[in-house]
């Protein structure tokens, strides 16, 4: 890889939701994703901007000079008429016309299939919770570089309560679930590409374990668990299995395989998008 790409990460968290996640697993969702990327580059210097806390956006000029742009995921939900979806939509849309090539995950995926001219809706059954099972390629996304490595269908860390609705033009679906009909895409809007997926490549085991203990509440209120005491049995198998991930037993109760277990398989498609900006 290059001796040093200039990379920007973008939050969608708010300040609050940033620090609630500190409190938990240590990170807000931007700084897990910079800590993710540094460990697949041999040198990059990463930058952070918020396209939700009201500070300056950048103009596309300034945009493209970076090499490439990520954004990290948020409970920020864009098929809501607010402040943060509007703001996160204006900012992916001068992405697009700096023409930066550009990754996101979950709600990154989210933002710039609106700005890009999508929509995005709740889940009609509930929430992704923990892994998001059967992926599935779709004909364009067998040969798509963003999925190179990965098997015909895989498992992936998910948690999301919302998907996106309808694809903009330029959109290409490239993975699907029977639940969630957009798993991964590409978009092309103005200058820009962007390849995005709805699950989290970034993310470890331990972090989703954090993240069932973060929403246990909406876990069992959606009778996705019986009660805490299971939420917290299970996220402790996961934190053990992050500690000690040939524990084939932990993995087999679970039901998960090596393309989550083996961290180089996890983050294929992070992988894949640098390969893209290393071209």
């Amino acid at each position: 890889m290059p001796v040093s790409l200039h990379l920007l990460v973008v939050a969608s968290e708010t300040p609050d939701q940033a620090e609630a996640r500190r409190r938990s697993v240590g990170a807000a969702s931007h700084e897990t994703y910079a800590s993710t990327v540094r460990s697949l580059t041999d040198d990059a210097s990463i930058d952070f901007l918020s396209c939700v806390d009201g500070s300056r956006t950048p103009s596309p000029p300034e945009l493209s000079r970076y090499d490439g742009i990520f954004f990290a995921g948020s409970p920020i939900q864009m098929h809501e008429d607010t402040e943060e979806s509007r703001s996160a939509a204006r900012f992916a849309t001068d992405v697009f016309e700096s023409g930066t090539p550009a990754f996101g995950s979950c709600a990154g995926l989210q933002i710039a299939a609106v700005a890009a001219g999508g929509t995005c809706k709740p889940r009609e059954t509930t929430m992704e919770a923990g892994f998001a099972r059967g992926i599935t390629a779709t004909e364009a996304g067998r040969d798509h570089p963003l999925l190179r490595g990965r098997p015909v269908v895989w498992d992936a860390p998910a948690m999301h309560s919302s998907i996106i609705g309808t694809m903009p033009a330029g959109g290409v679906v490239l993975a699907r679930t029977k639940s969630t009909p957009i798993q991964a895409a590409e978009i092309r809007s103005r200058n820009g590409i962007f390849w995005g997926v709805q699950y989290h490549p970034e993310l470890t085991i331990a972090e989703i374990a954090a993240s069932l203990r973060r929403q246990a509440d909406d876990l069992i209120a959606q009778d996705m668990a019986r009660d805490s005491t299971a939420i917290e049995d299970y996220a402790a198998l996961l934190d053990e299995l992050h500690n000690d991930a040939a524990r084939r037993d932990i993995a087999w109760r679970i039901g998960i395989d090596d393309e989550i277990t083996d961290a180089k398989k996890r983050t294929s498609e992070l992988r894949s998008f640098l390969s893209l900006l290393n071209r």
